[in-house]
């Protein structure tokens, strides 16, 4: 960050995550609950409001934790984790990823640290007796098709009350819930790669007009769609274009289980995805 200065932003409701700083660290706030100020390693639960975050010069690795990513490393109840912002060596349920506060040990070198990255996370990977169930319901989740909890019900083969249960169990969250936040971050993601960001053209055929899709935003970013296009985004407008780029996917939740940013191979799909930025 060039002067010294800061930036801030707001990330937005997605799943799990991972994040290691180097040089200056964060103060993070997820909107109605926890703060955490200066942590090397942070941890976010699958979430369904930002993270407000203010930050200078830094380095940092990001590893999201796709349901799967959740059930196979995490193996912790979901739900009981939702907005969570917590620091990695003070929370007991995350202690067994303390480590990678140290993979800046060493000068700055991106291969090397994805190489640990990897190592670490082949080193604590169990096998999930409902990988299945989890990746058809992502998929199912993730399809614009899918505007109900009857239509997920069906596409999964699961009654609604065992969808409830993996729901809660792997992915954070009811499936009502889950839906209403594809449905917003589909619409937040088009509207943040638009040139002219114009919400009327970005607006979701799932709402049924734009108080239907005031309220949503409302109750995902705890403001209103005006008052967050007023913002600056100096972190989150770049990364999502950049990220669909790449990855063909401006936003963690709208990413497909199949092929999940599987990281030049080298993890196993929709598990974790590291990924490196400097600001």
């Amino acid at each position: 960050m060039p002067g010294g200065g800061t930036v801030t932003d707001h990330l937005q409701p997605e799943w799990a995550n991972l994040r290691v700083f180097s040089q200056d660290l964060p103060r993070s706030n997820m909107i109605g609950g926890s703060t955490v100020e200066g942590a090397r390693l942070l941890v976010t639960g699958p979430s369904s409001v930002p993270n407000r975050f203010e930050i200078a010069s830094t380095r940092m690795w990001g590893i999201g934790l796709l349901p799967l990513g959740w059930a196979r490393f995490v193996r912790l109840q979901a739900a009981d984790h939702a907005n969570l912002l917590a620091e990695v060596e003070k929370h007991p349920a995350f202690t067994r990823f303390a480590s990678l506060s140290n993979i800046f040990a060493n000068d700055p070198d991106d291969e090397a640290e994805l190489a640990q990255l990897i190592a670490f996370f082949r080193s604590i990977d169990e096998p999930c007796g409902d990988t299945d169930t989890i990746t058809l319901v992502h998929g199912a989740l993730v399809d614009p098709e899918v505007a109900n909890v009857a239509e997920l019900s069906k596409r999964s083969g699961l009654s609604v009350r065992v969808l409830e249960r993996v729901c809660r169990r792997h992915f954070g969250f009811p499936p009502k819930l889950l839906l209403r936040r594809q449905r917003f971050m589909r619409t937040l993601a088009t509207f943040m790669l638009a040139e002219q960001g114009q919400w009327k053209a970005a607006i979701d055929e799932h709402y049924h007009d734009h108080a239907h899709f005031t309220r949503d935003f409302r109750a995902f970013m705890h403001m209103t769609p005006s008052e967050y296009a007023a913002l600056p985004h100096p972190v989150l407008s770049a990364f999502m274009a950049e990220r669909k780029r790449m990855w063909g996917s401006p936003a963690q939740t709208l990413d497909k289980p199949e092929g999940a940013l599987n990281v030049r191979g080298a993890l196993d799909s929709g598990h974790a995805a590291p990924s490196s930025s400097a600001i």
